[in-house]
């Protein structure tokens, strides 16, 4: 081969080698809390949090019970999101619980230790998987961290089918707080008393992305009473 051969072949394989390293998905710098072959809880760091500015700090490491995300978990409903046109004919859809009973108790506990581990500019992600086929799983994913006595609490996906792309870059693992198709839901906590509102724009509210994210007092979250139990017979 002569030297201008060489020379060109030396630049495509540079240029290949660029574009690969462009098409990477970069990494998410973060900690593993908990995780199994579908599911997993992390930290992650946040990139909003500027370390020389106090007030965009997370109050972290808190300490959340898991009683308490127990009920806040059991309390978030999702509801079909609707523009207006669409209920005027069909009316406002139903509320349907955001996670099942299997999901509370698993993030439940896994979340309240990943809060009490978190450090000011790191925020909680949470990834549930259900495989379906081989390229194919229902997700659900988001995040929290706490700022003062209130907790906020983001839906990034609700049981969305995800299907694998052929050329493999699995982006709803590495992203659990970015939604991977149009979000299509409203979320909201069954205690109105305890949800702080918050501003958005017409266009948030045309692609339901103004109530995807919840912020909670947590000094208003009230406990569900523990059941009575029965006086024993004599």
């Amino acid at each position: 081969m002569k030297n201008g051969g060489r020379a060109l072949f030396a630049l495509g394989i540079l240029n290949f080698s660029l574009l690969i390293a462009a098409c990477a998905i970069p990494q998410v710098p973060s900690r593993t809390v908990y995780e199994d072959p579908v599911n997993y809880v992390r930290l992650e760091e946040d990139p909003g949090v500027l370390p020389e500015w106090p007030p965009s700090h997370h109050a972290h490491p808190a300490a959340i019970s898991p009683d308490t995300l127990r009920t806040i978990l059991s309390g978030l409903k999702i509801q079909e999101h609707r523009i207006a046109p669409q209920r005027w004919i069909q009316g406002d859809a139903p509320l349907v619980p955001a996670f099942t009973d299997e999901q509370v108790a698993l993030l439940s506990v896994q979340l309240a230790e990943a809060l009490a581990e978190a450090k000011y500019d790191e925020r909680v992600t949470f990834y549930l998987s259900q495989p379906q086929t081989s390229a194919k799983r229902i997700i659900t994913s988001g995040g929290l961290y706490v700022q003062d006595s209130e907790l906020h609490f983001l839906l990034g996906n609700w049981q969305i089918v995800y299907g694998i792309p052929t050329y493999g870059m699995i982006y709803d693992r590495r992203y659990p707080m970015r939604p991977t198709a149009a979000k299509g839901f409203d979320l909201f906590f069954e205690q109105p008393e305890a949800v702080k509102h918050v501003k958005s724009s017409w266009i948030d509210g045309l692609f339901a992305n103004s109530t995807d994210e919840l912020v909670l007092d947590l000094t208003k979250i009230k406990h569900a009473d523990p059941a009575p139990t029965a006086a024993p017979v004599t």
